[in-house]
C-alpha cells in the first residue's frame, strides 16, 4: 500500500489516497497503524476506515476541539474546553472516553488543561495513565472505572510512559522548590512506592520545565531541561540542560560542544545513538552513544531541527522557523553528505512511513501567505508541488502511518531521483562586494563566524584540531576566492580554436604520457577532497595526496611550458 495523507484548512479537510470527503474545520487524527480516520467540525466527531471511507462511528459532540485513538482502535478519546455554568459548583466532565465500535460512553474524566490531555496507554493497551492533580492515577485493561494503582509524590508535574509492551516503565519529573533540585526518576509498574522502588533518579537545578523522550526499546530517557530565563543574560531562549538517565540506573549530563540554546534532540530508532542540534547560529549537531560519548559532529550551519527516517537510515538537519528552509540529508550510518536541498518558508516537515519521500508544507498560522506542501525525495528532487487555493489557508498535513516492518530498510541513493519539477539543491552565495571594488581581484570573504567542518569522533578515528579546522576551511576560502577572480573567458575566434587544437599535443609523445599521469593525480585529489568536504575521514596515505597538490601544479605547469 502507498501511504495517504490527511489535510486540514479552512476549505475543509481531505483524506488523500482514499474517498475525498468534506469534512470542516475541526481537527483530524490517524489512528496509530493508520486504518481509521477521525476528526471533529463543530457538529460531531466522525470516525471512517481509510482505506475506503466507510463510516465506523459517529458521534454528537460539538463542542470536541481534539481527539485521539487509543493504540489498539478500542478506545476513542475526545475532549472540549472545560467550562463551569455561573450557577453550577462543578461543569460538566469534558474528557469523554469511547468505546469506538459500539460508540457507547465508557468514562467521562475531568481535565480542565489541554496539556497532557489524553491518557498514555501501554502498546497493548493494558496500562493507561493520566495526571490527575499532581499524582499519576494508573488503570488496567481500559477499566477507567477503578484506579488500578497510584504514584503520589511532592507535585509531579509531568511524566512520559515508556513505549512498547509490558514491563511498562514510567518518568515522573517533579520540580525543585525551596532551594531543594528538581528531579526525574524512573519507575518500573507496578512497584511505585519505597526508597528502592526507583530504576534510575537524577536531580538538576536550572529547570523550570523538562521535556521527556524515551527511546523506542525503552532502556533510557533523554530529559532537556530549561528555564523561561538566563540569568547570565547570554540567550534570549532561556537556559537549557540535557540529562541522560537509563533505566539499568545510570546518569549523566551530556557534555555539549558548544554554549546556547538547545534547539532539538531527537533518538535514532535503533534506540543506539540520539542527535542533539546546539548552540548559538551557526548551531551545531552531534551524534551520541549511550554513553554519551560524541560519534560524529556535522559542524555548524544555519539548523535548528534534526529528524531520523523510521527505518533510522536517514538523518535529516533542517533549518526552519526563522531561517531559510535549508535540509541536510545524511547518510546515518556512513556519516555522508546525500543531498542539500532548500525549502523556504517552511513551517512543517515529516518523514513518510516508507523512509523514501518527505512532506515539508507553509501552514497556518504560522504564516497565512503562501500556504501549500510539497512532497520530496530525499535525494532532494520535489515530486508534488500544490498551493493552497487563492483565499485559503492550510492548517495541518499529516502522513497516513502504517505498521511497523510495513516498509523495509532499502539502500540509499546518491543520485536524485527523477522529477519533472527538478531540485532545490541550495547554490552558494558569495559575499556582497561594492561595485566599485567589482574589478578589483576578489579576496578571502571574512566571515562573521567560522564554521566547522564535519568530523568523526568515533574512538579509533583522527580528531582534527580546531586550528587544523580552521586552516582547511581558509584554503577552501582561498580556492574559492581565485575561482570568483578568474575572468570569464571571451569567445574563441576559428584562428584561436585551430591554434588551441595544435597545442593539445606538445609533439612529444613522452611529455603528452607525463601531462596526461600528472592530470589522472590531480583529479584524483580532488575527488578526496570533496570526500573530506562531505564529511568522510581521509587515511593517513589519502592525506599525504593532497599535500602534493601544490608540487603536481608547478609540475603540470614545466610540462607544458616545454
Amino acid at each position: 500500500n502507498a501511504p495517504g495523507a490527511g489535510l486540514r484548512g479552512s476549505d475543509g479537510t481531505a483524506l488523500l489516497s482514499g474517498p475525498p470527503s468534506s469534512c470542516g474545520n475541526g481537527c483530524v487524527s490517524f489512528s496509530r497503524d493508520g486504518t481509521l480516520f477521525g476528526w471533529c467540525n463543530g457538529l460531531n466527531v466522525s470516525v471512517v476506515k481509510s482505506s475506503d471511507g466507510s463510516v465506523v462511528s459517529t458521534l454528537d459532540l460539538p463542542k470536541t476541539s481534539l481527539l485521539d485513538f487509543s493504540p489498539l482502535n478500542n478506545v476513542l478519546a475526545t475532549w472540549q474546553p472545560y467550562s463551569k455554568p455561573k450557577d453550577s459548583v462543578q461543569g460538566e466532565a469534558n474528557l469523554q472516553l469511547w468505546d469506538l465500535w459500539s460508540g457507547q460512553l465508557i468514562k467521562a474524566l475531568y481535565q480542565k488543561k489541554v496539556d497532557s490531555w489524553c491518557p498514555s496507554w501501554s502498546e497493548d493497551e493494558k496500562l493507561s495513565v493520566r495526571s490527575v492533580n499532581n499524582e499519576l492515577h494508573f488503570y488496567e485493561n481500559n477499566d477507567f472505572n477503578v484506579i488500578a494503582n497510584k504514584l503520589h509524590m511532592q507535585k509531579v508535574s509531568d511524566f512520559a510512559l515508556s513505549p512498547g509492551g509490558q514491563p511498562n516503565k514510567v518518568a515522573v519529573y517533579v520540580p525543585g522548590s525551596k532551594g531543594a533540585p528538581s528531579f526525574v526518576r524512573l519507575y518500573q509498574y507496578p512497584v511505585l512506592g519505597g526508597p528502592t522502588a526507583a530504576l534510575a533518579n537524577k536531580s538538576f537545578f536550572k529547570a523550570d520545565r523538562v521535556s521527556m523522550q524515551w527511546n523506542k526499546k525503552a532502556s533510557a530517557v533523554l530529559v532537556t531541561a530549561s528555564t523561561e530565563v538566563d540569568k547570565s543574560g547570554a540567550s534570549y531562549y532561556g537556559e537549557q540542560t540535557l540529562h541522560f538517565l537509563s533505566a539499568s540506573g545510570e546518569t549523566a549530563l551530556v557534555q555539549l560542544q558548544k554554549t546556547g540554546p538547545i534547539y532539538d534532540v531527537v533518538w535514532s530508532p535503533n534506540s543506539s545513538e540520539f542527535c542533539v542540534v546546539y548552540g548559538f547560529m551557526p548551531a551545531k549537531a552531534t551524534v551520541y552513544s549511550l554513553k554519551c560519548d560524541p560519534l560524529f559532529d556535522f559542524g555548524t550551519g544555519p539548523r535548528n531541527a534534526a529528524y531520523y527516517s523510521p527505518q533510522g537510515h536517514i538523518l535529516v538537519l533542517a533549518g526552519f522557523g526563522n531561517l531559510r528552509g535549508q535540509m541536510e540529508v545524511w547518510d546515518a550510518k556512513k556519516y555522508k553528505q546525500v543531498s542539500k536541498p532548500q525549502a523556504p518558508d517552511a513551517t512543517h516537515f515529516s518523514w513518510c512511513p516508507d523512509g523514501e519521500h518527505v512532506v515539508t508544507a507553509t501552514c497556518s498560522p504560522r504564516l497565512r501567505v503562501s500556504n501549500g506542501y510539497k512532497i520530496w525525495h530525499y535525494t532532494g528532487s520535489v515530486l508534488l508541488k500544490q498551493d493552497a487555493a487563492a483565499g485559503s489557508e492550510l492548517w495541518e498535513v499529516r502522513w497516513q502511518p502504517f505498521p511497523e516492518g510495513s516498509f523495509p530498510e532499502r539502500a540509499i541513493k546518491y543520485q536524485a531521483a527523477p522529477s519533472d519539477l527538478g531540485t532545490t539543491e541550495a547554490t552558494p552565495t558569495q559575499a556582497y562586494r561594492p561595485p566599485a571594488m567589482r574589478h578589483l581581484p576578489a579576496t578571502p570573504s571574512s566571515k562573521l563566524h567560522e564554521e566547522e567542518l564535519p568530523q568523526n569522533l568515533r574512538p579509533g578515528e583522527k580528531r582534527i584540531s580546531k586550528a587544523a579546522l580552521k586552516n582547511q576551511q581558509k584554503r577552501e576560502n582561498k580556492k574559492a576566492a581565485k575561482q570568483e577572480a578568474k575572468p570569464e573567458p571571451e569567445p574563441p575566434s576559428d584562428s584561436a580554436l585551430s591554434i588551441s587544437q595544435s597545442k593539445l599535443s606538445s609533439g612529444d609523445p613522452e611529455t603528452d604520457r607525463k601531462i596526461k599521469n600528472v592530470k589522472k593525480k590531480l583529479k584524483a585529489i580532488e575527488e578526496l577532497k570533496d570526500q573530506q568536504a562531505s564529511g568522510k575521514v581521509l587515511q593517513k596515505n589519502q592525506l599525504e595526496k593532497l599535500q602534493k597538490e601544490d608540487q603536481l601544479l608547478k609540475e603540470l605547469e614545466e610540462l607544458q611550458i616545454c
